[in-house]
């Protein structure tokens, strides 16, 4: 679920890609497999999208999840705190998202992310790659064929275009998410 300030920069962000496009409503539903209703919503600021939501958003508009979750501001230094950040939530997973950094050739967004016990998070993949590190718990992760099992500390990189998913070994998780995308 996104809180409402997220919400109100993600509705700006997916009408100004959509119309970008010249898509219709209608024509982004067909795209990203959400309803036309539910994407009026999420325009108008007053949807609660999920993290489902978002990314089936990002793979039908091609952009970086944090295309649509964040507004642009340059700085030299850049502090974030905790506290101040908006989440996104699914069954399994809670997002952060601390940066996004724009290179020549790639987009970098890093996220802080909490893994819950119990739960599964899949997704079905998104362009780019995923790089995770773990900073405490035990996590297993990684494309549904070949999951790995990473430790505190532990790193792995794979391609975020192959079905994947997060679940935690034993309690809960805690570890760095960074998603690498091509730039267009």
């Amino acid at each position: 679920m996104v809180p409402a300030r997220a919400g109100e920069v993600l509705g700006v962000n997916i009408k100004v890609l959509r119309e970008a496009r010249g898509w219709s409503l209608s024509e982004l539903a067909r795209q990203s497999s959400i309803a036309k209703g539910t994407l009026s919503q999420l325009e108008a600021g007053t949807g609660n999208p999920t993290i489902e939501t978002v990314f089936s958003l990002s793979n039908a508009l091609q952009v970086p999840v944090s295309e649509l979750l964040t507004e642009r501001a340059k700085a030299e230094v850049v502090l974030v705190r905790s506290a101040d950040l908006e989440v996104l939530s699914s069954n399994a997973v809670d997002l952060r998202l601390l940066r996004r950094i724009d290179l020549a050739d790639r987009v970098l967004e890093i996220y802080d992310q909490r893994v819950r016990p119990g739960q599964v998070q899949h997704t079905d993949g998104h362009p780019g790659l995923e790089h995770i590190v773990v900073t405490a718990g035990v996590l297993r992760v990684g494309p549904d064929k070949r999951p790995f099992e990473l430790g505190p500390g532990d790193y792995v990189c794979y391609p975020g275009d192959v079905p994947h998913s997060y679940e935690t070994v034993d309690g809960p998780v805690t570890s760095v998410l960074i998603l690498e995308y091509p730039t267009a």
